[in-house]
């Protein structure tokens, strides 16, 4: 019988190490690990499912946003940190924005495109109302350094970049917002006009005063976008509203905080973290 060519028995070789590789590991291993965890560990090999009433009403996994129709915070619920995704698992991701983006692009009705016509908020515009909007909602003050009291970053854009400066900009605060400083080194802040390039200032985050009582978790979305959890810090802080809305004491909420506060993972990695969604159900079974 005659040999087949080296180059064909090499290609008849690696079909055949293909073949064994496929059904041993994509078929027998999943098999095989799937079947382990089913039997050790049930409830998290099934995705951590919650069930409330007969219903799923979630992952202890993912996070989810208790908010109602008009993306309103419902009262008498801990609230979830912010998420990048809308905590879609489908959109899963980060918004990819950094320390320095401090900057807003303003909304301009007359701009060419859609883009300029909707604008870009910074982050740092973002954690600036958030705060705001927390705060608001807690009853506590929603101020942090960098912000101004309206709610977005207190940046100047300083011109020229080199010399005195002769003309200062509240590069975030649309005109006819009152700058929060008045002068810059001795010259007259204006505010922002929509349209108005002003990338080649320098520009000088302003720190400020406050003492940021806002948690920096309340503030800032996760990696994924989907954090189930929140620090106890944050937790606590809404204890009250959530108790004065339930009509309970705020001793019985914090003591449900404390039984759904889970510790360092391995005793000493992160901090403990309190799983929203398994909170506001045992706030439910409160009824």
């Amino acid at each position: 019988m005659e040999r087949l060519p080296n180059t064909l028995r090499r290609h008849l070789a690696a079909v055949r190490a293909l073949a064994v590789l496929t059904v041993i590991l994509g078929g027998l291993y999943p098999l095989l690990v799937t079947g382990i965890a089913q039997v050790l560990l049930p409830h998290r090999a099934g995705g951590s499912i919650l069930r409330e009433d007969g219903r799923d009403v979630g992952s202890a996994l993912i996070g989810q946003s208790f908010t109602d129709r008009n993306g309103r915070p419902m009262r008498g619920y801990f609230q979830s940190r912010p998420s990048a995704g809308g905590y879609d698992p489908l959109a899963s991701g980060a918004s990819n924005l950094g320390p320095q983006d401090v900057v807003d692009r303003l909304p301009d009705p007359r701009g060419a495109g859609q883009a300029a016509r909707k604008g870009r908020v910074s982050l740092l515009t973002q954690v600036c109302a958030r705060s705001k909007a927390v705060g608001e909602l807690e009853g506590v003050s929603g101020a942090r350094p960098y912000c101004t009291a309206d709610g977005v970053g207190a940046v100047l854009k300083v011109f020229p970049v080199v010399g005195r400066p002769t003309r200062v900009v509240s590069v975030n605060q649309a005109c006819p917002a009152a700058p929060f400083v008045t002068t810059y080194q001795g010259v007259k802040v204006e505010c922002g006009r929509p349209g108005e390039d002003y990338s080649s200032g320098h520009t000088v985050p302003v720190r400020g005063n406050a003492h940021a009582v806002v948690p920096p978790d309340a503030v800032t979305a996760s990696g994924s976008g989907l954090d189930p959890h929140v620090s106890v810090a944050y937790a606590e802080l809404q204890a009250p509203r959530v108790a004065r809305e339930r009509g309970l004491d705020v001793r019985r909420v914090r003591a449900l905080i404390g039984e759904h506060t889970a510790g360092r993972a391995l005793g000493f990695l992160g901090e403990p973290r309190v799983n929203v969604l398994e909170l506001n159900l045992a706030l439910d079974r409160e009824r």
